[in-house]
């Protein structure tokens, strides 16, 4: 206890200056312990944070000389948990410009570090809550901070001494990687949430992960102390219940204090760990302290010689590595140049988490100078790019003077991810989680003292401990679309993801999805595993990047594929729906005139109904020609070509039968004519029946047998997924296309004879030239059947837009002339009169 006691003190002392060779040091009773590392953003409401960013490598003291003299203190990141920072703050910029959440409420933040010592946890806690010109707790002096919420913390031990401090105060907390039950004294801890699945729900995982790959004999890595003693007995429990045993259980060692650097060095020389000649088939590691002492201990045992034992390549060669969703593969800066091809192939239990709109954006504006009051930016951007800001005493072997025009993306993966991580997702969530339970009891208020407070929360007086009743029952879709509600038990519903390690020469990895632990199924059933998709140790240096991802130039890093369809919000996808929706409001305009004319000679010369029927024909193709536009759904790909390709057969049937009808009038009219008894309407509605009825044939084999669905093409261009509908039958598609072909050719043909029939508003010409019109079209898109992309797509609508558009234009617009322009033409006089200089 005395040893401990000595070096909290220091630990406390230490933290008032980090830089070297302290001269004096000014002490008074009133004067608060200065926390050097914190971020605050102000705000009406404050949601705090408490991370684990920094430690602190101390020895222990031996009081030769002032303790500032007695070494040097320099703080070691885990460079990867500033993304957790930035998640935090990125969270609230964004509620803060929704106005659909908290309208006209600003929330802000106060950010402070644990430095991964339950001690300093307490101190940064109290802070949080009291922070004042004086140290003064459970009083508010100086400026009162209205937290209602607090985010934090990493695991077990941090997040309890939070919880057995904001539990007084009815404080909701939230967890965002603390899997493990939080208790105190046997009792529950009622203020505490898990933003983490249940721990029980990752022994059954990792149970049912060994059963699914037959391995019967492994060994457990934990980190010391009592949460992971009650992992290692909880899983040998499950593990002898299903007839599998353990090997050995290595417990990593606590690195914070030690005597010297000397004992520090000597307990990874002399620590040969029981992995290394086990012949279990898997190895285990549980927690985040004991995956820095694996790889601390193979990073030393890597180059130095030790008798007697295997080769570091060796060994890994024959192990698989299990982790648990605590594991992030988090290194400190210490360990900046491990080697993390060691754990290839290891397969990894992780927090769910997606990709949130902005984020890559949001760590890509990061800049030394981008934010007013990050207390952690300055030592991130140092050790993250072994450079010193100006006036910043850093260590002499740094390369030089930052520039500020570092970039995030340019770090290795092991050190900072860009991707959102699993407890950066859980955080950003945990904001959500409060900002909507804030949201629900500002709506839920009465409507007198919603005006009272002129619409402001922060009006009215917002005691902490009223969010636990609708934070217990809170329910919302993040926006990621991913559904966040806690469990009777304070848990997120959801289960975790399984994703395989996948390195590369440089040092960089990728991880890879390869399934998913669910509790909403059977327990027999709650694992998925895609065993395809593993790639596992012993494997050549050259990795395959996953099928949704390329390598870059170099040829040394797996880049995301880029999505490639026609989108709305591109300019071509714009400008071809405009011109649809532009020529589907000429349509309808033309067949109001049409309908309002319909008693003129014009319309009545030409059979009324099938005109009604070709103008809403062209009407619907233009508007269907939207459903090529937009990412590829199942109905969209459904109704894509057989909508298409049923209505403008319609279309072209409705011409055909119009000019059937002048061919039959006019045969009709020489005397004795077998045709006398098929002129009328009963021949048209024939025809385009008939010709109709088979492409609804050829599309109704089409959709029963091999219907189009949505698919990816990952093969036609590099670095591109291309999100398409595949036609399911190439047969089928090109009977679609080659029937409308042959009805095509068939009117052309017909009108081409009949254009010079005597009789007046005679629509064979114009019907020629549309047909004309609409092969041209149809005959220059087959060259581009071969295209791949949204190009391909383009092509395919412009077709059907130019060729309803001729359509539309070369039979209704001489109509339109003479029904707007030139009434005196469309009379019964002019019908009568065997020749007309324009009409004949």
């Amino acid at each position: 206890m005395v040893g401990k006691g000595r070096s909290i003190i220091f630990l406390l002392l230490a933290l008032l200056h980090v830089v070297n060779k302290v001269q004096t040091i000014k002490c008074t009773g009133t004067d608060p312990v200065d926390i050097p590392h914190e971020w605050y953003k102000p705000g009406e409401i404050l949601i705090g944070g408490i991370v684990t960013h920094i430690h602190y490598l101390i020895p222990t003291l031996q009081f030769k000389e002032h303790p500032s003299r007695e070494t040097n203190i320099f703080p070691g990141l885990v460079l990867k948990h500033y993304q957790h920072i930035l998640a935090l703050a990125f969270a609230i910029n964004e509620i803060n410009e929704t106005p659909s959440i908290l309208p006209n409420i600003t929330l802000g933040f106060h950010i402070y570090d644990s430095y991964g010592n339950e001690q300093m946890t307490y101190r940064s806690t109290l802070d949080l809550l009291f922070k004042s010109h004086g140290f003064l707790p459970n009083y508010h002096c100086g400026i009162q901070k209205n937290v209602i919420g607090v985010i934090g913390g990493l695991n077990s031990d941090i997040s309890l001494r939070m919880a057995e401090i904001l539990g007084l105060y009815k404080l909701p907390q939230i967890s965002y990687g603390s899997v493990e039950s939080i208790t105190s004294n046997g009792i529950h801890l009622s203020s505490f949430y898990h933003m983490v699945p249940d721990e029980s729900l990752q022994y059954l995982g990792i149970v049912q992960l060994l059963r699914h790959f037959r391995w019967k004999w492994v060994g457990i890595i934990t980190q010391d102390g009592d949460v992971g003693q009650h992992f290692s007995e909880a899983l040998e429990v499950e593990l002898s219940r299903n007839g599998m045993c353990s090997a050995f259980t290595d417990k990593s060692t606590k690195m914070a204090i030690f005597d010297s650097f000397n004992e520090l060095f000597n307990n990874f020389i002399y620590a040969i760990p029981a992995f290394m000649d086990s012949k279990a088939n898997a190895n285990i590691i549980y927690g985040e302290s004991a995956f820095i002492w694996l790889a601390a201990m193979l990073h030393i045992k890597k180059w130095i010689a030790l008798e007697g034992t295997f080769s570091l390549e060796e060994m890994c060669a024959r192990k698989v590595w299990i982790t648990t969703a605590q594991i992030d593969f988090t290194l400190s800066v210490f360990l900046k140049d491990f080697d993390i091809q060691t754990l290839q192939g290891a397969i990894s239990f992780s927090f769910h988490s997606k990709e949130l709109p902005g984020f890559q954006k949001y760590l890509q504006m990061i800049k030394p100078l981008w934010a007013k009051g990050d207390g952690f930016i300055k030592e991130f951007w140092e050790q993250a790019f072994d450079c010193s800001m100006a006036n910043s005493n850093v260590p002499e072997d740094m390369d030089g003077t930052c520039t500020g025009e570092e970039r995030l993306e340019d770090l290795p993966g092991h050190l900072f991810e860009m991707r959102m991580t699993g407890r950066s997702y859980n955080i950003y969530n945990a904001v959500y989680a409060f900002a909507h339970a804030l949201h629900s009891m500002s709506q839920s208020r009465p409507r007198s003292r919603q005006m009272e407070g002129r619409g402001k929360l922060g009006a009215l007086i917002v005691e902490a401990w009223q969010l636990h009743s609708v934070i217990q029952r809170i329910s919302f879709n993040n926006t990621a679309g991913d559904e966040i509600i806690f469990n009777k038990n304070g848990e997120i519903a959801t289960g975790f993801d399984i994703t395989n390690f996948v390195t590369f020469p440089n040092n960089s990895y990728v991880r890879v999805n390869i399934g998913k632990l669910d509790p909403q199924h059977p327990p027999e059933k709650m694992l998925t595993i895609h065993d395809e998709k593993i790639q596992w140790q012993n494997m050549d240096s050259c990795m395959t990047c996953p099928h949704d991802h390329f390598p870059n130039k170099g040829q040394y890093q797996c880049i995301p594929r880029i999505l490639n369809f026609l989108s709305f919000q591109e300019l071509l996808g714009i400008t071809l729906a405009f011109v649809a929706i532009l020529f589907s409001i000429i349509t309808a305009l033309v067949l109001g005139i049409i309908i309002k004319q319909r008693d003129t000679p014009i319309i009545r010369a030409n059979n009324q109904s099938l005109t009604y029927l070709l103008l809403i024909s062209l009407l619907l193709c233009f508007l269907f020609s939207l459903l090529f536009i937009g990412k590829p759904k199942p109905i969209t790909c459904l109704l894509r070509h057989t909508a298409f390709g049923i209505i403008f057969s319609i279309a072209i049937s409705s011409v055909l039968a119009k000019t059937i009808t002048v061919v039959v009038a006019f045969m009709a009219s020489r005397p004795g004519s077998i045709f006398r008894k098929w002129v009328g309407k009963r021949l048209a509605y024939w025809t385009v029946i008939s010709c109709s009825l088979v492409q609804v044939g050829i599309c109704a084999v089409w959709l029963g047998t091999t219907p189009p669905f949505p698919d990816l093409d990952m093969h036609s261009l590099s670095g591109e997924i291309i999100v398409t509908c595949n036609e399911g039958s190439v047969t089928m598609f090109y009977c679609v296309l080659g029937y409308m072909g042959f009805l095509a050719i068939v009117s052309f043909t017909v009108a081409f004879l009949a254009r010079k029939l005597p009789d007046s508003f005679n629509e064979a010409k114009f019907i020629t030239f549309s047909m004309l019109v609409f092969c041209s079209v149809w005959l220059s898109f087959v060259p581009y059947l071969s295209t791949r992309g949204k190009y391909m797509v383009v092509v395919e609508v412009f077709s059907i837009l130019a060729s309803s558009t001729g359509l539309l234009g070369c039979i209704f617009s001489p109509k339109c002339y003479i029904i707007v322009l030139r009434p005196d033409l469309n009379k019964r006089e002019h019908l009568i009169m065997r020749k007309h200089p324009g009409m004949t």
